[in-house]
């Protein structure tokens, strides 16, 4: 099946490309992605998308979307992974809710307690309704992004 996005590199590009395959400093992906457009050039070797995903041990669609976005987006689009245009999981708490998460760490323990422990704030977050659920490695993640963990003071 012939390729509907058909790939013409200027020398610039194509020089571009070569440096960057033979330096190996940027990251994996980006240099099987100059590889595989190296391979790809009408003006050059010019491969089948089967023999460059052979070659370079990737899927078809790999090839065919990467010669796409060469022609349709341009090089760097080509090279650099796509940003995800939404998060795969979104998080539970949002700022408000991490403020009162943070806050309630820093407030007295429970009668009995002598300090807060994950599980306790997890649970306590769960009870003020800031959320329906919440897991205790979840606040440690949370409050591991502040600089403030009271939780771990006095500990060290």
């Amino acid at each position: 099946m012939p390729e509907k996005y058909i790939v013409r590199l200027t020398a610039e590009e194509r020089e571009h490309l070569t440096a960057l395959v033979s330096k190996g400093k940027a990251s994996a992906a980006k240099i099987r992605h100059a590889h595989v457009l190296l391979k790809a050039d009408a003006d050059g070797p010019n491969w089948t998308d089967a023999q460059i995903a052979d070659a370079f041990s990737v899927h078809l669609s790999t090839v065919a979307g990467i010669r796409k976005r060469l022609v349709c987006q341009g090089l760097e689009a080509a090279l650099n992974r796509q940003p995800q245009a939404r998060p795969s999981r979104w998080p539970k708490l949002d700022g408000a809710g991490e403020a009162r998460l943070l806050a309630l760490s820093c407030s007295e323990p429970p009668p009995g307690q002598a300090r807060w422990s994950l599980r306790l704030l997890a649970d306590r977050v769960v009870e003020l309704g800031i959320v329906a659920s919440f897991s205790h490695e979840s606040v440690r993640r949370t409050l591991k992004k502040t600089n403030c963990n009271p939780i771990y003071a006095k500990l060290g």
